[in-house]
């Protein structure tokens, strides 16, 4: 289910999926021992015939922490991810590689050229999860500063992502992961809920 541009506006529901791992580095070792610890209690709750529905709370700090530590393997071709939260949305800030994202599909199309060598991309996309689905629509995305037109993001999509991940799209519908409920992005904060 992963991918680039498109899933950087969902990462923040996807990190359950991904279990816990021994990190290689870290940002902040406070914020990212108590993420490892929210996603043990994560995994220790799916597994129960009936999951706790108390409401657990990632800050983005706690987020970016795993992130950054190399515990979460990321898409062929992010370099880095930081992710920012306010009330219903996420802006995924990235590092993109686009010829190891491309992975030797070429296009002759003009309005792809763009995609080529490494750039800053910055997607913001409305994200949210209830009755155990999870619905992203993406809001924009700035390649170095610029607006991706929407035509040209959905062409990229089409070539370049689709093959792999055929449900990525400007707006996405997907089942939650872990036995996730609700997902809900607040002001710098991830909550969700299992049942």
């Amino acid at each position: 289910m992963r991918s680039v541009c498109i899933l950087l506006g969902f990462l923040w529901l996807i990190l359950p999926m991904t279990g816990v791992s021994t990190p290689t580095a870290a940002g902040s070792p406070d914020a990212l021992a108590s993420m490892q610890h929210k996603l043990q209690l994560i995994a220790s709750n799916r597994k129960l015939r009936h999951p706790d529905p108390t409401r657990t709370s990632c800050t983005e700090q706690e987020i970016n922490a795993y992130l950054s530590s190399g515990a979460m393997k990321l898409p062929s071709g992010l370099r880095s991810v930081n992710l920012q939260e306010q009330p219903g949305i996420a802006i995924a800030d990235t590092l993109v590689d686009f010829e190891q994202l491309k992975a030797g599909i070429n296009s002759s199309n003009p309005l792809l050229r763009v995609f080529s060598g490494i750039h800053d991309v910055i997607v913001n996309a409305d994200a949210h999860g209830s009755g155990g689905e999870g619905f992203v629509h993406v809001n924009s995305v700035l390649l170095d500063g610029v607006q991706v037109p929407k035509f040209v993001l959905q062409l990229f999509i089409e070539k370049y992502l689709q093959p792999k991940y055929p449900q990525v799209g400007l707006d996405s519908e997907f089942n939650l992961p872990a036995r996730i409920d609700t997902a809900v992005i607040g002001s710098h904060t991830l909550t969700i809920t299992q049942k």
